[in-house]
């Protein structure tokens, strides 16, 4: 089966943890599992090559659509037509079988793109109506209705896309995974100076975030803060394996994947419920979850596993199985395969093609 991912505004190389990650997660999976995968995304460096051959065996290809710098989404709608324009012309001279597009502006040039070829799109939201954009609204009610399937990152999502209409039957939940090899118990810890620590894994929101981590502070004894987000991932799983506890404490969370790299290496989460976050933390299972903006629940919840030992350990080792068991590259790439091999075998449906 060939596989056309299209990431237009993310790309799977960067390295950091929201869309981009989950792409590339999803990609090194499928391509382990021996399926040839091409992501396309749009060229927003000039020094980057046309074609990259990824390390874990697929391929990414920059699409040359407006100016070779950042966009905002705004500023990027004006090209989509020159990416859908390119898209067409790489498929008709070989077609895949199945195109994921990912995000609203993915979407759009891919159902342009694979018109003629009749090609199945399967469609992520991306964080539904978190957009800035005005045309988004009409342009994913486009694409929604003429999209093979919808794949969510959360459950959260899903249901938000059957509030908006969107039937239940064509919808999965495909989340985000996490390498287990590199984001692992196991391996150097990064040195500190034995006080309890505190990682910051993911967002936290500036206000209730941030009092609850002064409040930790200041009333426990040999605790530090140590702010992971800014860390390139290579050298992530070394600062997470010598926390005590992550927190990950953000307003929203599309993906969950700073909760889901601390829990693959073993060390308990204390999040806030939102988002990918009420998927992934399993509570008083895998870490702890708390209201949004609640700053005092957030700074008891850390006490809590700070001051207790047993619990902290209780927790990572039942983060690591919940990671292996539900997020592993292996678990998405069987998932999104079977939602691929569905909707490939629609023959003659026109509800579920390009049109």
């Amino acid at each position: 089966m060939r596989i056309a991912m299209v990431s237009t505004q993310a790309s799977p190389l960067t390295g950091n943890t929201a869309q981009g990650a989950h792409v590339a997660e999803l990609c090194a999976g499928l391509s382990a599992s021996r399926y040839e995968v091409v992501v396309y995304t749009r060229r927003d460096d000039s020094d980057s090559p046309d074609d990259v051959r990824t390390a874990d065996g697929y391929d990414v290809v920059h699409v040359s659509a407006g100016p070779a710098h950042a966009l905002a989404e705004k500023e990027l709608v004006p090209h989509l037509a020159d990416f859908a324009k390119f898209l067409a012309g790489r498929w008709r001279v070989r077609p895949p079988d199945v195109v994921h597009a990912h995000h609203w502006t993915s979407g759009l040039v891919s159902l342009i793109g694979g018109h003629r070829l009749q090609v199945p799109v399967v469609h992520c939201c991306h964080g539904i109506g978190e957009s800035e954009v005005e045309q988004r609204s009409d342009a994913e009610t486009l694409i929604e209705r003429r999209a093979a399937w919808i794949t969510a990152t959360s459950s959260v999502e899903a249901a938000r896309l059957w509030q908006s209409g969107v039937r239940r039957t064509q919808v999965s939940v495909l989340p985000s995974g996490v390498d287990p090899a590199l984001f692992t118990p196991e391996g150097p810890a990064a040195v500190h100076d034995g006080r309890t620590r505190v990682v910051v894994a993911g967002e936290l929101d500036p206000a209730a975030g941030c009092a609850a981590i002064s409040a930790v502070l200041s009333t426990m004894d040999h605790v530090e803060l140590v702010d992971a987000r800014a860390v390139p991932r290579g050298d992530r799983p070394a600062v997470l394996r010598s926390a005590d506890v992550a927190v990950c404490a953000p307003t929203t969370d599309v993906y969950g994947t700073a909760a889901l790299e601390a829990m693959a290496c073993g060390v308990p989460v204390v999040a806030t419920a939102v988002g990918a976050l009420n998927d992934v933390v399993l509570p008083d299972v895998t870490g702890l979850l708390v209201p949004a903006r609640d700053g005092r629940r957030l700074a008891r919840s850390l006490k809590a596993v700070l001051a207790d030992e047993t619990l902290g350990e209780r927790f990572g080792i039942a983060a690591r199985d919940r990671v292996l068991s539900r997020y592993s590259r292996r678990r998405l790439a069987r998932e999104a395969v079977a939602v691929y091999e569905r909707v490939t075998t629609r023959r003659g449906n026109r509800a579920g093609r390009v049109c």
